[in-house]
Formats: structure tokens, C-alpha cells, sequence
């Protein structure tokens, strides 16, 4: 699992910097502070160095990080990934359990090739993963075609790299007791499942004895199967990480409640989460869960003046002073004041 992290002018991010990460990590942020771009930043480091001289592959790590930063973040060069401003410079520094640890940097005058300054990371079998906002299981062959065959822009690298591992078929067999837990409950949000019919060709939602083509599924129905489905086809495992922006997207409160004790119990056994969000159903979920759990959550907020970025605990300090915790604390208020008039 990832340990600690350092990064500096990486786009919107000026500075942020994460010591002692927890199996769960939180990340906030108004709009356009970098949220996003914190996950896509861990993600594509790590993600690159799993990548990196897998099976009979002869690309090393530079050159895998080098595309993957590329097609993550789709800029004209990679230095345009800078923050903007005179001799300013990216930097990344990130620490695993284990100690080991990797460092790269680049100017805004950097075009194709990244390459590290230090790397001793210690090798990863598991698989690393990140879950957009947005379903793609109904867009995969149009995700595939563009990234694939076409080699353009519109879908980054995070969609592809899922695409990739949802073609994975489900494998038989006993799978560990938590996930196998985990994607029953998940089943159970909706009542049904989301599978690949390969009759058909093409993914259908089960309910009962009833199937339905994934078009006419809700949204939400198909956000929650691909999670099962990771689990499934075994792409996730034990040390596995995922990243997920806004797990509150297209699901109902309930449904988020579910998906966060479900993520709570992944966790535990051994998975490590990172969640970008906006809402104060996930956030006071979380406080909920580190307090049953004694489990500390790194929260991480920024700050949109300046760009830098604050380190908390949700078990130690509580609901964080945050924008999306203060709106729904006024919302409250205004609400009793206006009973009290009445």
C-alpha cells in the first residue's frame, strides 16, 4: 500500500503531501482545486510501475510512466502538466509500506520522456484501479475503439485501463471470504447482477430469472457492477488499490451507505481506498466507520486560494471544518429556524 506521498505543482495542486496513509483515504476540495487530479497522480505512478516489465513486456518504467502520464492527463506535452508559472517544476515522491519509494520530476518544457531520479519501489503483482464518476460498461466498445484503434483523445487513460480489466472473465472458484461477502451485498443494493452473456456478446442486468439489456439498467446499477465484477474476475485482490472520485455519483443514500460499508470491510481485509468527494453522506459515513472501527482515515482538503493542501484524521479530529460539511450545518439551521418561526 501506498505509505506517504509528496507532490508539488501538479496542475492545480501547488503543494500536497500525505504521511501515514490508512486503508481508507479521504480527499476533498471545491470544484476545480484538484481533487481529481491528486487520484489521477498516485494513480498513474503507481499503476506504472505494475505496468512496468510485466509478463514479456520490454517497456521499462520511464517509458511506461511517460505514456501513461501522456494519455492520463492528455496535454499537447507532458510539461504542460506544470503548474504555470516561471521555472516551476513537478515534482512526485511516493512511499510504499515496505519503504521502498519512488521520486520523478519535469519542467514545462518537457515533451515526451519522464524520467525517475530515484526508484527502488519493490515489485507489485497486485493490481491498481480507478473508478471514474461515470459507468463505462455501456460505453466500453466506444471507450475501446477510442483509446485502442483510433489513438484520440476523449477518454483518459483510467477508462481504458478499466476497460481492460472489466474484459477479464469472471473466474470460478473460491474467492476470499470478504470479497465474496462484499459481492453479495453489493448484488443486493439492486436486487439483481450485472454479467457478461457471451451468448449475446454484450453485458445484461439479472434480476430473477429476468434479463435486461445493460442500456435500459440505472446508473447506479451499473456503477455498483463493476466493483463487483473487479472482484470477481480476481483483477482485485488483497493489495490491490483503488481510487474512486465521487462514489456518491448516480447512487441514492442508501445505496451509499451500502457501498461504503462494503468498502469498509474491503479494506480491512486488505485493499487500500482513496475517495474524491463532494458529499456529506460519504464524509459523515466515513466518521461513523473510523469510530466503530477505531480505523484512522487520512482527510486530505485543499485549499483553493493558494493551492495547497491540509492532512487530518477523521477518527482523531472529526468532521472536518469543510465547505460541504459547513453548507449542510446552514442548511440545518436555517431549516430549525424557520420550524422555531412558525
Amino acid at each position: 500500500m501506498i505509505h506517504d506521498f509528496k507532490l508539488e505543482n501538479y496542475g492545480p495542486i501547488v503543494s500536497a503531501q500525505g504521511q501515514g496513509l490508512g486503508k481508507i483515504n479521504l480527499i476533498l476540495g471545491e470544484n476545480s482545486t484538484g481533487k481529481t487530479f491528486l487520484l489521477k497522480a498516485l494513480y498513474s505512478a503507481i499503476r506504472s510501475h505494475e505496468e512496468a516489465n510485466k509478463g514479456n513486456s520490454y517497456q521499462d518504467f520511464a517509458e511506461v510512466l511517460s505514456e501513461k502520464l501522456y494519455w492520463t492527463f492528455q496535454v499537447d506535452k507532458i510539461g504542460d502538466i506544470v503548474t504555470k508559472g516561471d521555472s516551476k517544476r513537478l515534482m512526485t515522491c511516493i512511499s510504499l509500506a515496505d519503504n521502498s519509494s519512488l521520486m520523478f520530476g519535469f519542467g514545462k518544457d518537457t515533451t515526451k520522456k519522464v524520467s525517475p531520479t530515484h526508484n527502488n519501489l519493490s515489485q507489485r503483482s497486485s493490481n491498481s484501479v480507478f473508478l471514474p464518476p461515470k459507468e463505462v460498461l455501456s460505453l466500453m466498445d466506444v471507450i475501446y475503439k477510442t483509446t485502442e484503434i483510433d489513438k484520440i483523445f476523449g477518454f483518459d487513460a483510467t477508462y481504458s485501463d478499466l476497460v481492460a480489466a472489466l474484459k477479464i472473465p469472471t473466474q470460478r472458484g473460491r474467492n476470499h471470504s470478504a470479497f465474496a461477502d462484499s459481492r453479495q451485498r453489493l448484488e443486493n443494493v439492486f436486487s439483481g447482477k450485472v454479467e457478461f452473456d457471451g451468448k449475446s456478446n454484450s453485458w445484461v442486468y439479472k434480476k430473477g430469472n429476468t434479463k435486461f439489456s445493460i442500456m435500459a439498467a440505472a446508473e447506479g446499477v451499473k456503477k455498483i457492477a463493476i466493483l463487483d465484477t473487479l472482484l470477481g474476475n480476481r483483477f482485485l485482490d488483497r493489495d490491490s488499490i483503488v481510487f474512486i472520485d465521487e462514489p456518491e455519483s448516480a447512487l441514492h443514500p442508501t445505496a451509499i451507505i451500502e457501498l461504503l460499508d462494503i468498502i469498509s470491510v474491503l479494506a480491512q481485509a486488505g485493499i487500500q481506498f482513496f475517495l474524491a468527494t463532494h458529499s456529506y453522506y460519504v464524509i459523515k459515513k466515513l466518521v461513523l466507520i473510523a469510530q466503530a472501527h477505531q480505523m484512522p482515515i487520512p482527510t486530505f482538503m485543499a485549499n483553493a486560494t493558494d493551492g495547497t493542501w491540509q492532512q487530518s484524521c477523521l477518527l482523531k479530529d472529526g468532521l472536518p471544518d469543510n465547505e460541504i460539511i459547513n453548507e449542510s450545518v446552514r442548511l440545518f439551521e436555517a431549516e430549525f429556524e424557520g420550524v422555531q418561526s412558525v
